[in-house]
């Protein structure tokens, strides 16, 4: 489900993109604010150029968001608890990403030229709609209502597709855990010839006494 959800939020992004780029240039809405004064029509080139940068930018941002998502996932949390923990990880990335390329294409809405001012406009208006409308609101929302069910895929292209294990998590299953040795704590070990007594083990000599001649003699 996670390819279909994706490529209809790419149709309503498009949609969207496209109807907001005709409404301003050639209905004259908010004409004032871009620094239009008459209408004119859309470019013809501009919806190929628009579709092409707006598909490869709206699966960038799909994909950081659901293979975080689905990392999570695979480790053991439920769908649900899944998709808030990879959207709160993958969140900061796509809205650093997504206000860089809007201000770099708003930039271009204050150009003279009108298919710079229309390619710019277009542009970050729709990058605007599918990373915040439609990636970071949409998707996730969805993703947390259908919760198992947005992992199901018909067996038969289960069967076709490889099983790429990108993060890893099978090998690491294969792997058998390290042993974990103790070490036996360390003797302090002096040896006083050949008793091999320990420090604090090794008895104390006997007393000697000398007596009145000068000669020791043992007690």
């Amino acid at each position: 489900m996670v390819p279909v959800m994706a490529t209809l939020g790419f149709l309503l992004s498009i949609a969207a993109t496209f109807g907001l780029t005709t409404a301003v240039f050639q209905w004259g809405w908010l004409q004032s604010l871009i620094g239009l004064d008459a209408t004119a029509p859309v470019v013809s080139l501009l919806p190929i150029i628009i579709t092409g940068v707006l598909y490869g930018l709206a699966m960038d941002y799909q994909m950081f968001l659901v293979t975080s998502i689905r990392e999570t996932h695979v480790h053991g949390l439920t769908a649900r608890s899944a998709t808030v923990t990879g959207f709160a990880r993958a969140s900061s990335v796509v809205l650093a990403a997504a206000t860089i390329m809007v201000s770099v294409f708003a930039g271009f809405v204050f150009n003279a030229q009108p298919m710079i001012k229309q390619a710019g406009f277009a542009l970050a208006a729709g990058i605007l709609i599918d990373a915040f409308v439609i990636r970071m609101t949409l998707i996730p929302a969805t993703m947390a209502l259908a919760q198992e069910r947005a992992w199901w895929i018909p067996a038969w292209l289960d069967r076709l597709l490889p099983d790429l294990d990108v993060e890893g998590d099978k090998l690491a299953q294969r792997i058998p855990p390290p042993r974990h040795t103790t070490t036996p704590p360390q003797r302090e070990e002096q040896q006083a010839g050949t008793t091999g007594w320990p420090t604090s083990d090794r008895p104390s000599p006997e007393p000697v006494c000398t007596g009145g001649s000068g000669r020791r003699e043992r007690p």
